[in-house]
């Protein structure tokens, strides 16, 4: 495995008996060691899993269950509150920020449903996830990267939204939030010429993200977009 690429795309290598393996996630106890020190209590090793294999999430989690995926989990509220709710589900936070990771980490310390991943999201969509794996995905506030000479660094793109297709399973769902409206426009643009997607109705009975809370608290109107997979990946 190449270390570079590991230090570039954030995962942790260490060596163990010749093995290289890579940190995923944590549950741990409250009062646990690596609860205290945000250490990810979780390894996988490289004989199972690696940068370039599919991950197989009911080996991961030690168990079959519906996945859901929150891309850019930030700080975990979201994916945490929503995890308590759906205990019979699987959920996968994937973020790239060290910091952001270690306060998922902290919030995630009693929920054996939830494995943190840190990566970029676009990464992990394409390489890691396997093909018909994930029941849903969360995309919420997603960076706008408002400046034009920057639209090139927003995540959301046909190619990625291919990526989402492969991973859904039929049926599916992707919900999409963000408080930008030019940004909301042009995925609406991405999503209406997209291969197997059906637009439907948002989920309104989701938890508040911290974002989420802090735009409304501000009274800036969220745009909210929810897409189905209709169509088997070809």
């Amino acid at each position: 495995m190449d270390a570079i690429l590991i230090k570039r795309i954030g995962l942790t290598e260490d060596k163990t008996e010749n093995d290289q393996i890579f940190l995923l996630s944590v549950p741990a106890g409250e009062d646990s060691l690596a609860h205290r020190r945000h250490v990810c209590s979780r390894v996988i090793p490289q004989s199972q899993f690696s940068l370039t294999n599919w991950l197989d999430p009911e080996k991961v989690f030690g168990r079959k269950a519906p996945l859901h995926v929150d891309l850019g989990c930030g700080d975990g509220s979201f994916l945490c509150a929503v995890a308590q709710r759906l205990p019979n589900k699987n959920f996968f936070g994937i973020e790239r920020l060290s910091y952001r990771v270690r306060a998922a980490a902290r919030k995630a310390g009693s929920l054996n449903n939830v494995l943190l991943l840190q990566i970029e999201s676009s990464y992990a969509v394409r390489y890691l996830l396997p093909a018909r794996s994930v029941e849903t995905f969360y995309l919420l506030f997603p960076d706008p990267w408002p400046k034009r000479r920057h639209h090139r660094r927003r995540l959301l793109t046909p190619d990625f939204l291919s990526s989402v297709h492969m991973a859904l399973e039929q049926n599916g769902t992707i919900h999409i939030a963000t408080d930008h409206l030019d940004y909301f426009r042009k995925i609406e643009d991405i999503t209406r010429s997209a291969f197997g997607f059906a637009r439907v109705e948002p989920a309104i009975d989701l938890p508040p993200s911290r974002f989420g809370l802090i735009f409304s608290q501000k009274g800036a109107p969220i745009y909210w977009l929810a897409l189905r997979k209709v169509s088997p990946v070809t």
